[in-house]
């Protein structure tokens, strides 16, 4: 089974996806036989590329720092779209971290980009130990992975947001929801309902969620002994 046909399998099964990026690393770097192979993303929030998944045991590499978005080689991928080799990384200036490179000896770099829908997601690395000239089915290789890894991540993302959207929507619901209870109970105002959830919720810290769970759950068992502080009178 060739490379792309065994990343391809995985990312159809049900590893999660730190365990998937390891993978297609691993498969990527014994298709190159590369020193080192990479998979770095872009944190949109401090537009750092940070390390997520690598075949590599360096405890030097593991620790690399992250790279700031335009700097590196790996930096200006992301920010060019466009895919750069390098024909030894401890002699090219624009390589930031030249101190492991010169520990785990490294040379030739390629660096492909992570493309999903136009958008630069993050990057491919693939280091090799002695002066290799990437040929233009190795590059057209890494990039097919390239793609295929863009693809899982975006769509991690895409059903972890849904996730979140999910259970915003539930939560509101359930607010919503204790609100009333909260209303028709103790015969106070819409606004002061709310505003007796939320100091319960900063005084116990605790979300307004759970709060509002705790109301509910008194509701339907009935436990009105039980009634926490906030659902009293004054």
């Amino acid at each position: 089974m060739n490379a792309l046909s065994r990343i391809s399998e995985a990312i159809t099964s049900d590893l999660y996806l730190d365990d998937i990026l390891k993978f297609i690393v691993t498969v990527t770097a014994e298709l190159l036989q590369s020193k080192i192979c990479s998979l770095m993303l872009l944190d949109e929030s401090s537009k750092e590329l940070v390390v997520k998944a690598t075949q590599s045991i360096s405890e030097d590499y593991l620790r690399k720092p992250n790279i700031k978005l335009g700097t590196g080689i790996a930096g200006k991928v992301v920010q060019t779209g466009k895919e750069l080799t390098v024909a030894d990384v401890k002699k090219d200036r624009r390589y930031i971290c030249t101190d492991i490179a010169c520990k785990e000896n490294l040379c030739s770099l390629l660096s492909v980009p992570l493309l999903y829908k136009g958008s630069v997601i993050g990057v491919l690395n693939c280091y090799t130990s002695v002066p290799h000239v990437f040929t233009a089915a190795e590059k057209k290789a890494i990039r097919s992975i390239a793609n295929q890894a863009a693809v899982v991540i975006a769509n991690f993302k895409l059903v972890v947001e849904s996730q979140v959207i999910k259970e915003e929507l539930e939560a509101r619901k359930l607010i919503e929801t204790a609100k009333r209870l909260l209303m028709e109970q103790e015969g106070v105002s819409e606004r002061e309902a709310y505003n007796r959830m939320r100091q319960y919720s900063m005084n116990t810290r605790r979300s307004m969620r759970v709060v509002a769970e705790a109301i509910v759950l008194t509701q339907k068992a009935n436990l009105t002994e039980l009634k926490p502080m906030f659902l009293r009178s004054k």
